[in-house]
């Protein structure tokens, strides 16, 4: 090292290589002393101390001294410090492949530019486009598993169930392509996929001595669907879920005579249109055919469907609870003792504590003018999707109001009491690892009456030794999961425009630049 100036914008570190010391070839590999000439190259390294570092190096040229050699002369290397036609030097490379790999162009210029390192978004995905892949060795444990590339245009990613690391990508998700890289990469032994009959096809060809294993996710996630479907077949059982509530009870005549709201046009039309909603939905027909027969909206039938009384269409209760509702007593009662507007009123129960808005109690007192009572915060039927999770979820993982709204409906429709014995026996069989029922269970699913139960039956059965090996296996698409996650990350960084050969590069490339900088497992404090 010669000298170091930092009176300018950069640091800059002048040095000469020693004169005298031997030098490898770069075209043979022959060592030579004999020296052609000198110049300077200019190297950037990573920035000090916030400010961006020039590194002024004098290499030699010398002479090769092999005469067979195509190389009349060559430059000397510094290793560690020059890389040839590089003007970074490797610390500094690294960084920019690095921020590169993990941040794309427009992100990774921009932190470079934090790192005082001046770089455009196209050479830094030049850089990261030159780095090369890691070697891809066949794993004995392979991945498959789809992700959504952009549209309705899929891709496929293959992962080392091993490492956990991600060996490739490409666009497209049909079984040639899936079996043309099996062929290529022999001995896969397991093959974990979802139950795609497309994957299932290439897998097959590609590696017919291979077992496959359909994931135990997705089999759970199929039936928990069709339990979905068996719900929404049986929504009128559904409002059997909430608790009698005396109050609800349809009116009597009495009532519904002394109610000043039973004579107004809007209550008439109310009654009229919740007895004829209720007379088609519980004699088995659906939303849509209801409102075709009534010339109504879906919508419009499904909430006089799901309404108890005629009162509940016509005043709409709030759809879940309200920071509100433990004041309303203190509402009804101020408002009787004569104090009738709201903006008092809002003060009132601001100085009890509450911290909602005044819009929200405005709206509250708002049937109180039009001589009707407060609106309590009324419980609504469970939906389908609703009622298949508390169905397909593990008993002692219910709560105390699920499991006896459950409960309820389970003794009121027996069809879904049904489906909830056959999820809790598929249950018993993915808890113990025991495929030795699935035969049996299969024939229950078909002979259930219920048509999503039957239709996912036939699909089991056709791909019922996969089905046996995801039960049975420890294998599983877990790790697939957690890489698509990881893809679906890369491209939001990407903001989408990035491309496949891109798109793999960075997939597989982040995947073991975390490997590589995992942090330690620190030591429990004592």
């Amino acid at each position: 090292m010669e000298s170091v100036d930092v009176s300018g914008p950069y640091v800059v570190v002048r040095a000469r290589t020693r004169s005298g010391a031997s030098a490898r070839c770069t075209g043979c590999g022959t060592r030579s002393e004999w020296s052609h000439s000198r110049y300077v190259r200019h190297l950037a390294d990573t920035a000090l101390g916030g400010r961006p570092v020039r590194i002024d190096l004098s290499v030699r040229r010398l002479y090769c001294e092999n005469t067979v050699c195509p190389k009349m002369t060559f430059a000397e290397q510094v290793p560690e410090l020059t890389v040839r036609y590089q003007r970074r030097t490797p610390l500094l490379q690294h960084l920019v492949e690095a921020v590169g790999v993990m941040l794309a162009g427009r992100g990774g210029a921009r932190m470079l530019r934090v790192l005082n390192v001046e770089l455009s978004r196209c050479t830094v995905l030049s850089q990261l486009m030159r780095v090369p892949l890691p070697a891809l060795v066949t794993p004995r444990v392979l991945g498959v598993d789809d992700f959504a590339l952009y549209g309705d245009t899929y891709g496929t990613l293959l992962v080392d169930a091993t490492t956990r690391l991600p060996l490739t990508l490409w666009e497209g998700r049909d079984a040639e392509q899936l079996s043309r890289w099996l062929r290529a990469h022999p001995g896969v032994e397991v093959a974990c996929r979802d139950g795609s009959l497309t994957y299932r096809q290439g897998i097959a060809d590609g590696a017919p001595k291979a077992v496959q294993v359909s994931d135990r996710f997705h089999l759970w996630q199929g039936l928990s669907r069709r339990v979905q479907e068996v719900a929404a077949a049986h929504r009128g059982c559904l409002p059997a879920a909430l608790p009698p509530v005396e109050a609800c009870d349809p009116p009597s005549h009495e009532e519904t005579a002394a109610d000043p709201a039973a004579d107004t046009p809007a209550g008439r039309h109310a009654r009229r249109l919740f007895e004829a909603v209720h007379a088609l939905t519980e004699a088995g027909r659906s939303y849509s055919s209801a409102a075709r027969e009534l010339g109504l909206d879906r919508r419009t039938v499904r909430k006089y469907a799901r309404a108890r009384t005629w009162h509940e269409v016509m005043r709409r209760p709030p759809r879940r609870p309200s920071t509100l509702d433990p004041y309303l007593d203190y509402l009804q009662q101020r408002w009787d003792e004569g104090e009738h507007s709201a903006k008092i009123l809002h003060q009132e129960l601001l100085a009890k504590g509450y911290l909602g808005h005044y819009q929200r109690v405005k709206m509250a007192v708002a049937p109180l003018r039009r001589g009707l009572p407060l609106d309590e915060p009324r419980e609504r039927p469970p939906s389908p999707r609703e009622t298949a999770r508390w169905i397909i979820t593990a008993p002692e993982r219910r709560g105390p109001l699920p499991a006896q709204r459950l409960h309820r409906l389970l003794e009121h429709c027996p069809e879904l009491r049904h489906t909830h014995d056959l999820v809790r026996q598929f249950a018993g069989m993915l808890d113990a690892r025991n495929a030795a029922p699935l035969p049996d269970w299969l024939d229950q699913l078909a002979s259930s009456g219920l048509a999503p139960l039957a239709s996912i039956a036939t699909a089991l059965r056709e791909d019922q030794q996969a089905v046996t090996q995801g039960i049975t296996s420890p294998y599983n698409s877990g790790v697939n999961e957690g890489r698509i996650t990881d893809v679906k990350l890369q491209k939001r960084i990407m903001a989408g425009r990035a491309g496949v050969p891109l798109l793999r590069h960075r997939v597989v490339l982040i995947a073991h630049l975390r490997r590589r900088y995992a942090a330690p497992a620190t030591a429990a404090p004592r």
